[in-house]
């Protein structure tokens, strides 16, 4: 099951939980490949505008990195109903990398596929515009029976 946390909760863990190389390429080395979730809060009714330039390029680079064997899998999610306006969001999105080092490549990935860079940071440029909140956590999955770190 989902929790839903307040953004100041996910930010604070994100700085906190922010992972070493050491963490990420030992994940990795676990044979799960390394975890991130983006989570996004949209305006109240930007949604669609919104869906449609994060799909023009951010889902056709997560497409490309997947092609490349940057990104193993990923999944997009969307509440189905809604919550207080605190623990609002509106898309996530849970990226499974090859390792740690397939992360780094989207700038790459990007410029690749949209060699308009101008008319891409103008459609990037709206879409923050209509992005209320955003956070990106590195997921670490941990054996439930051992101790904590």
């Amino acid at each position: 099951m989902f929790l839903i946390m307040p953004a100041a909760v996910y930010a604070a863990a994100a700085v906190a939980g922010a992972p070493s190389a050491v963490q990420a390429d030992a994940d990795a080395d676990a044979g799960r490949g390394y975890q991130v979730e983006w989570v996004y809060r949209v305006k109240y009714g930007y949604q669609a505008e919104w869906w449609k330039i994060f799909q023009r390029y951010q889902i056709a680079i997560l497409d490309r990195e997947q092609q490349l064997g940057y990104v193993r899998a990923y999944s997009v999610e969307r509440p189905g109903l809604h919550t207080s306006e605190d623990a609002r969001w509106d898309y996530r999105v849970v990226i499974t990398y090859a390792d740690y080092a397939g992360s780094t490549h989207e700038g790459e990935v990007e410029r690749a596929l949209f060699p308009d860079r101008d008319g891409e940071a103008r459609d990037e440029q709206r879409r923050w515009e209509l992005t209320l909140n955003h956070w990106d956590l590195p997921i670490h999955v941990i054996d439930p029976h051992k101790p904590a770190d």
